[in-house]
């Protein structure tokens, strides 16, 4: 019975091949759309992931005060009100699990003819562990090293790739502000951070070199900023609150007073952001479904003027003996095999615009099963949803009148 039907319709089809292609083309656009706008949108997710996963999990920056003279008031960081004990007292909190201070700057690295400006952060062993980061080749930084405010340097993909060429860094020696470091190891690469800087253009070397050597210091073992890692993702809010009681303990900053130091939730930002590109994901594939709903519309008129035009033919199939129940299911199965068709065609047209718009404008695109998928089961729903209706019409024709159509 099924397959009489399927037979009937594909031949049906077939009669008016140009309607026929016209009333898939709305479905093919509409499905098209929803694979192109989904596979943008997960490929923006993705790489906010891979950005999130990036920085390490359950961080905490503690970044060091703020100036102000003549009302003329810098930002976080500018001044050292943090220092190592401050780092060895939030370590011992039972909500921190590793933590170490950093001294960042900018400073110009040198090898040989080559040169290259970069970010150069004084830091200790935990740090490693604090971002994932591990090393592709060498070592890190050893506790011997910063004890001894050893010259070693520990470099980024990308600076080996501009300062270095297709030479290999290890045991080579640069200079960083006129100072000779030995690279002793390379960061294995980590791309884009979620704010678009690129975090292979670093250079690690130990805490106490940064301050005696490179950068040095206004006061003795102060530190710009604090990295701290929660114990769990669940501790993260207790232990913002532990380290500002704490700091505000340690500096005497009275209650009511605005404390010189931040402490701020990486992971927060993070996710923050996560959560606003999955927004505009889902707004995308939002607005690319209303091009579902016309195809559908389209599909609901051609299947009415097929009606109108079939009048005779149902009027001698219900003479004949044929239900209303099978008129119904006839006309059904034709929607929804246009638009099955169409969605057939419009998962292969989205598909090439995906690989196009990632070939040509460099947009990060990725096509998930779950999305072709979603695909094909609203092209079945729109098929039925607005097959439904024509196909109602035709099979509560009346024998005798549609035998009169002319």
């Amino acid at each position: 019975m099924i397959g009489a039907m399927l037979r009937e319709a594909w031949r049906a089809m077939g009669a008016n091949k140009m309607r026929t292609f016209l009333t898939m083309l709305g479905m093919v656009i509409g499905v098209g759309a929803v694979i192109l706008m989904l596979a943008i949108g997960q490929g923006a997710q993705n790489l906010v992931r891979q950005s999130i996963a990036s920085m390490g999990s359950n961080l905490i920056m503690v970044l060091s005060g703020f100036t102000s003279a003549s009302g003329v008031r810098s930002g976080s960081g500018s001044i050292p009100t943090l220092n190592v004990a401050d780092a060895r007292a939030i370590g011992d909190l039972p909500t921190v699990a590793e933590v170490a201070p950093l001294q960042p700057g900018t400073s110009q690295l040198v090898y040989g003819s080559s040169n290259w400006s970069t970010m150069v952060y004084g830091t200790t062993p935990p740090y490693f562990g604090l971002r994932e980061w591990a090393i592709e080749r060498g070592d890190p930084i050893s506790d011997l090293d910063v004890r001894s405010a050893a010259r070693v340097a520990v470099v980024g993909q990308t600076v080996v790739s501009r300062l270095f060429g297709d030479e290999d860094p290890i045991g080579k020696t640069m200079r960083i502000r006129h100072a000779p470091f030995v690279v002793v190891g390379i960061l294995a690469a980590k791309g884009q951070s979620f704010d678009g800087r690129d975090q292979d253009d670093t250079v690690l070397i130990p805490f106490t070199t940064a301050q005696r050597k490179v950068f040095g210091a206004q006061f003795p073992n102060s530190t710009r900023m604090i990295l701290v890692q929660a114990s769990s993702e669940a501790d993260m809010p207790q232990a913002e609150a532990d380290i500002t009681a704490l700091l505000r303990e340690r500096q005497r900053t009275p209650e009511g007073m605005e404390p010189n130091f931040t402490v701020r939730n990486m992971t927060a930002a993070a996710q923050a952001q996560a959560q606003t590109t999955k927004v505009m994901s889902i707004l995308l594939g939002s607005v690319a479904c209303v091009s579902l709903v016309v195809g559908g519309i389209g599909i609901m008129n051609i299947m009415l003027v097929s009606v109108t035009e079939r009048t005779r033919e149902i009027g001698i199939r219900m003479a004949i003996g044929a239900r209303r129940r099978d008129i119904l299911l006839q006309f059904l199965l034709e929607a929804v095999i246009v638009s099955l068709l169409g969605c057939i065609v419009g998962v292969a047209v989205g598909v090439s615009l995906s690989s196009l718009a990632q070939d040509v404008t460099g947009v990060y695109a990725e096509i998930t099963p779950w999305s072709i998928a979603l695909s094909f089961a609203v092209a079945a729903i729109v098929g039925v949803f607005f097959g439904f209706y024509p196909a109602r019409r035709a099979a509560y024709l009346k024998p005798i009148e549609a035998l009169r159509f002319q």
